[in-house]
């Protein structure tokens, strides 16, 4: 059973599901914050981006590269896209003192439901003094990076597609893998979540001189079988000596 969404062109919600707030990315597509119980969603339009459930797998992309990145010190870090903060918060875990994160956040409103309804999930990860939030294209960040960051960590789409926004697609593209080897230190990493597999991306790296490891993740709670049974990526790139 399902109710009415409260605005023209949204799908029905389930019974349960509330619509919390609603913001737009710049080429105009559509975010819908959504709550059920304790839990939220981030959908565009109406596909689901992201939710406080299923979301181990985008811890996992910062924990996987911190470790590659063994005891460097200070790292720089580099996050495209915020979303619902778990990248970020499983970087700060790890990272030590002196780590500088800059977190690149296209979207005034994500800011805002990490601060507001979200704030519980949030646990003051944003006010952490090695942050540094920008309103600002991730990909401008990289283009103008010259060997400026020890790992650039990508979770802004489904992957390496644009599904939130068709510039994204420049990221995946070879002026985009290129600008990022430029923006890397050497030995840098290059971390980039995605829904499934993508050998053409992982083979475009590679041909750029990366060292490629592809690593399987499950996209849930250890307790939720059902999402253990469905696998998200982390496509690990090492800029070689």
């Amino acid at each position: 059973m399902k109710h009415p969404a409260s605005a023209k062109g949204m799908s029905a919600l389930n019974v349960g599901e509330h619509l919390v707030d609603t913001a737009f990315v710049p080429d105009g597509s559509r975010l819908r914050l959504i709550r059920n119980g304790t839990d939220f969603a981030i959908l565009l339009d109406n596909n689901e981006l992201m939710s406080t459930d299923l979301s181990a797998s985008e811890g996992v992309l910062a924990s996987a590269v911190c470790a590659e990145l063994g005891g460097r010190h200070p790292v720089h870090m580099l996050i495209g896209g915020y979303g619902m903060g778990y990248t970020l918060r499983s970087a700060l875990r790890v990272l030590g003192s002196d780590a500088e994160v800059t977190v690149a956040e296209i979207v005034p409103k994500v800011v805002e439901w990490a601060k507001g309804p979200m704030a519980r999930i949030t646990d003051g990860c944003l006010d952490d003094p090695r942050v540094q939030l920008v309103q600002q294209d991730v990909a401008v960040l990289i283009a103008s990076a010259e060997q400026g960051y020890d790992c650039i960590l990508l979770d802004v789409d489904n992957g390496p597609e644009g599904l939130t926004r068709g510039a994204n697609d420049w990221l995946y593209s070879r002026e985009g893998v290129a600008a990022a080897w430029s923006a890397l230190k050497e030995g840098g990493i290059l971390g980039v979540w995605s829904a499934s597999h993508d050998d053409r991306f992982a083979g475009a790296l590679a041909r750029s001189g990366f060292a490629v490891t592809v690593i399987e993740t499950d996209r849930g709670p250890t307790s939720s079988p059902a999402a253990q049974s469905e696998q998200h990526v982390i496509i690990m790139a090492i800029k070689r000596r």
